[in-house]
């Protein structure tokens, strides 16, 4: 991937404006649901889990985070539950920096903070697509269990030489005619798996300007060097980039599966 500065004019915190996957009003038609490429999920996440169910994640490791021409190198935790809440806290020279998001709830909600500690809501133009884009088995899992999501294959193609697979995610509109320009598409994610694994090594989305619905913002999250923990692959390197530009780097040390995280860790504090 092609990688450039990334310049936050529009973000306080590269974390502020992260979307969720929000909970979208019923659409009168089902959403479209290939059959091969619901198989392609499937195997992938008996590639991610195997047979064991995951409940949560909590990934711990080492974080660079780039501004322009600033790099801030500290620690990072990232935690995330299979039913949609995630949170990341990163400990950084220039200070703390944390996200807590829940879908899990009838209203999903999110918050940000940075340095000073304030809080603040993410916004609700931004409550959509994954929570846990650190961990992609479970957006796969919810993906295949909730008949909400649309899946569909895209065409075969290589990414950086590897042979994928790719498959397009999102949640159909429900939402009245005249909000469908704004809000359409809000939720779109690409999943691209290696083509031998079937291991996700790319996720595609945007996020977009907190004033503005209309500004798509294209994210890239990259997973490599995946290793097995507790019966569960996980990548060990996550890269997220912003607008072509490497925003984040976060190299995983540790890895708890299973912990029995409460909702009290996905709490603004």
């Amino acid at each position: 991937m092609q990688v450039t500065r990334f310049a936050a004019l529009f973000l306080g915190s590269f974390l502020m404006s992260v979307p969720v996957v929000a909970q979208q009003p019923t659409s009168a038609a089902p959403a479209p649901r290939d059959a091969q490429a619901v198989l392609v999920l499937q195997r992938s996440l008996a590639a991610l889990s195997g047979t064991a169910p995951v409940n949560d994640v909590t990934l711990s490791g080492t974080a660079t985070r780039i501004a322009g021409s600033d790099n801030d190198s500290g620690t990072a935790t990232l935690r995330a539950t299979t039913v949609g809440q995630a949170r990341i806290d990163l400990n950084l020279p220039s200070g703390s920096r944390s996200e807590v998001v829940d879908i899990s709830q009838a209203s999903p909600a999110g918050s940000w903070s940075g340095p000073d500690g304030e809080w603040h809501p993410v916004a609700a133009h931004n409550l959509f697509g994954d929570p846990a884009w650190f961990f992609p088995t479970f957006l796969i899992s919810r993906a295949l269990t909730r008949t909400g999501y649309a899946i569909l294959p895209a065409d075969a193609e290589l990414l950086d030489g590897v042979a994928v697979e790719h498959i397009a995610i999102y949640q159909p509109s429900g939402f009245a005619a005249q909000q469908a320009t704004k809000i359409e598409g809000l939720g779109e994610i690409d999943l691209y798996l290696d083509a031998s694994t079937l291991l996700p090594i790319r996720l595609v989305f945007n996020m977009h300007a907190d004033t503005n619905v209309l500004v798509n913002i294209p994210v890239a999250i990259s997973y490599s060097n995946y290793q097995v923990v507790q019966g569960v692959s996980v990548p060990y390197h996550i890269q997220k980039y912003i607008q072509n530009g490497l925003a984040l780097d976060l190299t995983v040390s540790s890895v708890q599966v299973n912990a029995g995280l409460s909702a009290t860790e996905f709490q603004a504090h």
